[in-house]
Order: structure tokens, then sequence, then C-alpha cells
């Protein structure tokens, strides 16, 4: 077993701190069970339980209700539309999905909850009603649908993502439960998600807030609304998933959708400690720790699933409760406890190969006017460019096959980066967004520009 294999094994003081951690939040939430699960580096490190059922305790095969987590399985189904061209994200939702009422809403709106719309549906609290009590769009959204001018504030919107599992059936042909079986559950190994329980499942309760006693929830079918809340799982088909979010998986989302995904695309709602929303994910601070995934609720379950890519690691919790454990802040809690008792060995450094061409004239100071920089070329064939000594403009380049590099972080995050060559072939200067960094500061020889004094450098006197 190699280094890094070994780093996945938690030490036992690690392992009692995430159970003692559950431990208090079933008995300090009340809630008649949880269970949880840890990731690292790709796999299941840490399981565990607390029931109040003695000589029982439900594992990672157990389903529980995810509630809203299913909005960020509806998010992957529309990235997989836009990724092969079916919708593009700046369209309105009456160009696919005609005769809603609310068309000018934009499909990106509805993925970051910048579309307006009601929080809620109209009429009885449709997560303890049958949805056939709304059998149509017009009974979701009712009629006045809007409550804020789209696109100008977040706002939390349960009726926007049944809009767009109406979008995926319309585009798709097909229920949005059988897209989603075919073109996510299946591909991933999520035998065990599901819009209705299937057994081993845990019963949903209501536990009074005054007093020890537990009241069974009712299991509707939502209906319309399934999209927005309906989908049952467990914590290994969710760890798997957590997985998915971190990496990508060409048969479902690239890399790069997923990591758009997980990327800003809405401000918080004034009042929460949020960093925002990004394309049906939640983005969460946690400490000094930045967080990313969705939590969870339907009467008689609350649920979370939460990564954080620089620890390369994820979390989550499931209870069976209407109101109970926080286990948002119990999942970060898990990460944070894994993270900070055992970081992870770094990868071994290894040089490039000898066949690997090395633009090593692109590598070193450059300066920007008078503010030095360094660019950095590292194993992966990317290069770095970041500020010298102080707090700057950092960000990684990629290369492309015209020879020039484009910014994938940072200020610079889709800019071009290109190396102007002199006559002579050698390299004179990098051009950047319109910025000219040079090998000497404000270097006679080259482009900058406003010109440099012709006397150059000197004293006072």
């Amino acid at each position: 077993m190699d280094e890094l294999a070994e780093d996945l094994e938690l030490l036992p003081t690690t392992r009692r701190a995430l159970r003692h951690r559950i431990a208090v939040a079933q008995s300090a939430g009340r809630a008649p069970s949880v269970v949880a699960a840890v990731l690292r580096g790709g796999e299941v490190v840490w399981e565990g339980a607390r029931t109040s059922v003695e000589g029982h305790g439900p594992d990672g095969n157990v389903q529980y209700r995810i509630g809203s987590i299913s909005k960020t399985f509806t998010a992957v189904l529309v990235m997989r539309l836009r990724d092969e061209g079916l919708l593009a994200l700046d369209d309105p939702l009456e160009k696919h999905l005609p005769g809603t009422g609310v068309g000018r809403v934009t499909v990106a709106q509805l993925l970051a909850h910048t579309g307006g719309l009601a929080a809620e549906t109209p009429g009885e609290w449709w997560e303890r009603t049958p949805g056939a009590q709304r059998p149509g769009l017009v009974d979701v959204l009712g009629e006045e649908p809007f409550r804020l001018t789209p696109g100008t504030r977040h706002h939390y919107s349960n009726p926007g993502y049944t809009l767009l599992g109406s979008l995926v059936e319309a585009v798709r042909g097909r229920p949005w439960e059988d897209v989603l079986r075919a073109e996510v559950l299946e591909p991933l190994g999520l035998d065990r998600t599901s819009g209705r329980p299937q057994a081993p499942h845990a019963g949903g309760w209501a536990v009074h807030p005054w007093a020890d006693v537990m009241m069974p929830e009712p299991l509707e079918d939502l209906g319309l609304m399934a999209a927005a809340g309906q989908l049952w799982s467990t914590t290994r088909d969710l760890a798997r998933f957590a997985d998915f979010l971190l990496r990508g998986d060409q048969r479902v989302l690239s890399a790069e959708s997923v990591g758009e995904m997980r990327r800003p695309a809405a401000p918080p709602e004034p009042g929460l400690a949020e960093l925002g929303y990004g394309l049906g994910v939640q983005l969460m601070a946690h400490g000094t720790r930045r967080l990313a995934g969705h939590s969870g609720s339907l009467p008689g379950f609350v649920a979370g699933l939460w990564l954080s890519e620089a620890d390369d690691m994820a979390a989550v919790v499931l209870a069976n409760c209407t109101s109970g454990p926080a286990v948002t802040a119990v999942a970060a809690d898990l990460i944070g406890i894994v993270a900070d008792a055992e970081p992870p060995f770094p990868r071994p450094w290894r040089p490039f190969t000898e066949a690997e061409q090395v633009p090593l004239e692109l590598c070193g100071p450059w300066y920007w006017g008078t503010a030095p920089h360094v660019v950095r070329l590292v194993a992966d064939g990317s290069l770095e460019l970041g500020p010298v000594g102080v707090v700057g403009r950092t960000a990684r380049f990629r290369a492309e096959p015209d020879g020039s590099w484009t910014g994938l972080s940072g200020y610079y995050a889709g800019e071009t980066l290109r190396a102007v060559r002199r006559e002579d072939g050698f390299v004179s200067h990098l051009d950047l967004a319109s910025f000219v960094f040079t090998r000497e500061p404000y270097d006679p020889g080259a482009p900058v520009p406003g010109g440099v004094d012709p006397q150059g450098w000197r004293g006072i006197g």
C-alpha cells in the first residue's frame, strides 16, 4: 500500500471524534436516527450512525428522503442539455417550454434562483399534500408567480425547479425521473436513489418540541414538484454523487461543467452567511473553509451534502425528523474534523519528462510597470502568474495549440496570455488583457503603453 492509500485510513482518535459529533447531533437534535459518511480522495473513509432504537442502527444502504438535494440532480440534467447544445443558459424559458406565463425568465436564472419567482406554491403546503392537488404548472405558479424582477436578486424558489424539471421533460420527451435514472443514476451507479422509497428505508417522524414523543409524517408523492424535492437516497449513494460533483464524470458531465455549477452565480440573500448560490449548488463559508453542496428537508427528514474542493473531501448527513439536527453544520464539522486532524500528504513532486517541451523562456520574473511578478511552470503543464511579496492577481493558465495561454482562475479567467517575440525569436514581452509584462521595469525596448521617459531612471537633483 502506498503512502496516499495509507492516508485514506483514519486514525482511531479521528474516528472517535466523528462518532462523537454525530452522537451529539442525534442527542441534542432529538432525532430518531442520524446516519453519516465522509469521503476523501474519492473514497468513503468513514461511516457512522446513531439511533434511538436499542440494538439497531441504520447503515449507508438505508434510504432517507433528501428533499432539496434533488435540485442538484435536476441541475445536472439541465447542464447536460446545455453541453449537448440543446439549449443555452441564457435562453428564455419560453423558447423550450412555452405557455407558462413566466417565459421571459432564463434557464440560468432558474438554476441560480434569480428568476424572481415565489418561494412556494399557492394553496396548501405542497410538501405535506398530494401532488395531485397541483396537476398543472398553472397550479404550481398561481396567478401571481413573480415576487421580484427577474435577474435582480437571489430568492429561493421551489416552483422554479419544478419549471426546470418540466423543461427537461419537454426537451427529452420523457418523464423527469426516467431521464434522471438513465442519464445520472445508472451511469454513476446510484442504484439506491429513487423517486419513491425502497426498502430498507427510514420512516419520517415529527418530534414534539416540548415532549419526548413522536408522530409519523405523511409520505406524499409530490407530482410536478418532484424535481424540487422528491428523491430518496443513502449516504453511500450521496457520497458517490458528491465525488462526481468534485471531479465530474464524462458519462454524465465533465469536470469543467460541474466546476461551473460550483461557481457563484448569485449573491447570498441579505442577512444570510452563505457565499451565494451556483447553478443548482449552495455555497457556504464554515470558518475559513469554503463549501459547496446542498441542504434538504421534507416533513420527517433533513439532509445535508457538502464538499470542500480544497480538501478533496465531502460529508453526507441524513436524519429522519422534521426539525432537529443542524445537518449542514454537522456535515461541515465532519469535514473539518478529518481535514484538520489528518491533513493529506501532498502528491510527490515530479519533474517534467524528457519528452515534454518546457517553455523556460516564459518562466521567472516579469514586471507589470514597476510591480514584480513571477511566472512559474508546473508539472501539469499550466502556468502560474502572480505578484511577488504581496497579495494580488494570481492566476493559472492553460496552454493552447496556437502557443497562447488561456486564464483558468482569478481576475484573468478566460483572458488570453501571449508571448510576443522580437524578429530574432526571443520573447520581448507578455501581453495579457492589454497589460504588458516586461523583463525589466518599464523596459524601453518593449511597447509599454504610454511610452518610457527617454532619460530613463534617475535620482533627485
